[in-house]
């Protein structure tokens, strides 16, 4: 008997070996064909051109970092009888260039959205966290990190003891500072000076008399 040759027996073997698939494949469906002359690659130029950067404003432009620290902020929420996260990120303690006042800002870190931002007052106090000896706990009367402000009993943790410890010292020195700079503060000042110059004057009216005795012995 005669043996058939094997293309007869099967076509599509002998034409796929002599047309690989890769070379053959349709390019319309391979995103890494390379393109014919034939194909059309439209370019458009952009309505708008920005020719110029925007600058972002924070509000903090005219104000020196006094005081940095990676924390973690919590609120109390009076509601629930519960302490709720607000955020992570630096606590800043910032300083304004003509009033010196002092102020507290927090960020929360990726997204930038302020967590915590307040003057500290002179009647803040930092109380310690029960349990805990990097922690802190104050009461804020108008925190402006929402609007409109609102009042919140905050608390602030940190890594370790030593660095709680640090912003303690930076949280104190701002208030003192601020102190310095209320009215009632000035008003005392000015009111020292003036007290003591009072306090002088009957001395002299005293010793005004007995001059004039001594004046009439002689005569």
């Amino acid at each position: 008997m005669r043996s058939r040759d094997s293309a007869s027996l099967c076509p599509s073997l002998f034409f796929h070996q002599h047309h690989p698939p890769s070379i053959m494949a349709d390019s319309s469906n391979n995103p890494l064909a390379p393109k014919t002359e034939d194909e059309h690659d439209p370019h458009f130029e952009p309505v708008i051109k920005l020719t110029e950067e925007v600058e972002t404003k924070t509000n903090e432009e005219n104000e020196n970092v006094v005081f940095k620290m990676r924390s973690k902020l919590f609120r109390f929420d009076s509601g629930s009888s519960e302490w709720k996260e607000r955020g992570t990120g630096e606590a800043r303690l910032l300083q304004h260039k003509e009033t010196q006042k002092i102020r507290l800002v927090m960020r929360r870190e990726k997204t930038l959205k302020v967590c915590a931002n307040h003057l500290i007052s002179p009647d803040m106090k930092l109380q310690p966290n029960i349990g805990s000896d990097r922690s802190w706990v104050w009461k804020v009367v108008a925190d402006y990190s929402e609007d409109p402000p609102t009042s919140e009993t905050l608390a602030i943790r940190f890594a370790n003891a030593d660095f709680a410890a640090q912003f303690k010292k930076a949280f104190e020195d701002a208030r003192e500072n601020n102190l310095k700079l209320t009215p009632a503060a000035a008003e005392e000042e000015a009111a020292e000076p003036k007290a003591e110059a009072e306090a002088n004057e009957p001395a002299a009216e005293a010793e005004a008399p007995a001059a004039e005795a001594e004046e009439k012995k002689e005569e």
